[in-house]
């Protein structure tokens, strides 16, 4: 590879360079307040905000020193994803004990926030929504080892604030529930690595757009030992007893869904729908695969892949669905670029190349690049029932002045048990992503979202 300072222009990729950070000759961030307004939150549909965008109020105070280093952060917040949904996968608990590089952060929160309020009078809060997750937690004035930041709860201040108490039916579906002695108030362990929380279990009114869930249990942070955690909270988008659209069934039918915005967009702001109103009446779909071991987790089935009107020679066993095991492919909303396991990526990229027929480059966590201008041939997810080609901005990444562009896919990474092709948020975007839990289905439809 070629030192730091003659691949650096090179490295300014367009994923990274258009505005996810706006950067001034001074390298301070720079976003105007045109660029950053949109509509509010209104009826059940919420504002998507990307975490790291620069409408974001969690973006780092001090930008990466150049976008190479943003890209190198997120492949590797990508590798720790993976690592933990596969986890999830073949363990089947909530019990996660996945190795976490230094400074990464605890449960690898997914890259895509909402506001929300909680309590009594509300109080705002950022929240971090994750398809692949059951847990609902926020940091809580008073937490040890919680890092500083502006969207702590405080539950002191809330009159609706209740906590669970021991042997409650929500204290035994949470993580690792404990009940110490003489306490009547449920709290619940999690350990990730070297890292682990604790929380008391709480209840009190969450609030977003219009809506307002009474009686709302989550995790209430109280201790962190080791890598730090996000200041934004949690909310769970799984399948579990007690994530979101199991505490909310009521009020949205367990039914959502959101279109992510293309990484082009100004101020990387989309929608979450809540709720069966609005939603799209014509949208093709897939099945729902339930796992009862892993329900967090969104199975679908995945059949086959298209590079150009060929189909490619996947073995069988890649794509196949195992409750045992946990493999088979989920729809996930916290992993940037998809990832498949090596035998189904390694017959899509040999496909890909062949057609391309080029000179192939590598750069930083991607392995298939081109220089120069090239034609490139449309992939199409093969699911049972459906297929959805991508559009070029959902599969390739451009170099700023548009000289190099790669296949902004992966493999999973060498010596992890990985058993899941995860369909990542850089393919879901500029789609409305439909989740109908009641009619077990996933639905895609085209949707320009900015």
């Amino acid at each position: 590879m070629a030192s730091s300072s003659s691949s650096l222009p090179l490295l300014t990729l367009f994923l990274l360079s258009t505005l996810l950070y706006t950067t001034s000759g001074t390298g301070t961030t720079s976003t105007g307040s045109d660029a950053c307004s949109t509509s509010p939150d209104t009826g059940s549909t919420l504002r998507i905000i990307h975490a790291f965008g620069p409408c974001s109020p969690l973006r780092p105070a001090v930008p990466f020193p150049s976008w190479a280093d943003f890209l190198t952060d997120q492949t590797e917040r990508d590798t720790t994803r993976l690592l933990f949904l596969n986890s999830l996968a073949t363990t089947g608990t909530g019990k996660s004990f996945v190795p976490v590089a230094s400074g990464k952060q605890l449960l690898q929160i997914p890259n895509y926030i909402v506001r929300g309020r909680l309590g009594t009078p509300s109080q705002n809060l950022l929240l971090a929504f994750d398809t692949s997750n059951d847990a609902a937690w926020m940091p809580c004035t008073g937490c040890t080892g919680c890092p500083a930041g502006s969207t702590w709860f405080n539950p002191t201040t809330s009159t609706s604030y209740r906590p669970v108490p021991c042997g409650s039916p929500q204290c035994s579906q949470a993580p690792s529930p404990t009940c110490y002695p003489r306490a009547n108030s449920c709290s619940f362990n999690f350990s990730y690595a070297a890292s682990s929380f604790e929380a008391g279990l709480g209840q009190d009114s969450l609030s977003l757009a219009s809506d307002t869930v009474s009686s709302y249990t989550f995790g209430c942070l109280q201790k962190v030992v080791g890598n730090s955690i996000p200041p934004q909270g949690l909310l769970g988008l799984g399948r579990g007893p007690l994530s979101f659209l199991t505490q909310s069934k009521s009020i949205y039918g367990s039914t959502f869904s959101y279109c992510l915005p293309s990484f082009k967009s100004l101020n990387f702001s989309g929608t979450l729908r809540l709720g069966t109103y609005g939603q799209p009446k014509r949208i093709k779909s897939t099945p729902l695969l339930l796992n009862p071991h892993r329900s967090s987790l969104y199975y679908v089935k995945m059949t086959g892949i298209k590079v150009g009107r060929r189909t490619v020679a996947i073995p069988p066993s890649s794509l196949a669905f195992d409750t045992t095991t946990g493999a088979g492919t989920v729809i996930d909303s916290g992993t940037m670029f998809t990832q498949l396991v090596r035998p189904a990526y390694e017959a899509m990229r040999l496909e890909f190349r062949r057609q391309v027929n080029a000179p192939v480059t590598s750069l930083g966590g991607f392995d298939t690049c081109y220089n120069g201008p090239v034609k490139y041939p449309a992939i199409t997810l093969l699911f049972q029932g459906m297929q959805v080609t991508l559009p070029e901005d959902n599969v390739m990444i451009h170099s700023t002045a548009g000289t190099i562009s790669c296949l902004a896919m992966a493999a999973a990474p060498e010596g992890v048990n990985a058993v899941l092709n995860v369909i990542a948020n850089m393919q879901q975007q500029n789609h409305r992503i439909l989740f109908d839990v009641p009619n077990s289905r996933v639905g895609f439809a085209r949707e320009l979202c900015t």
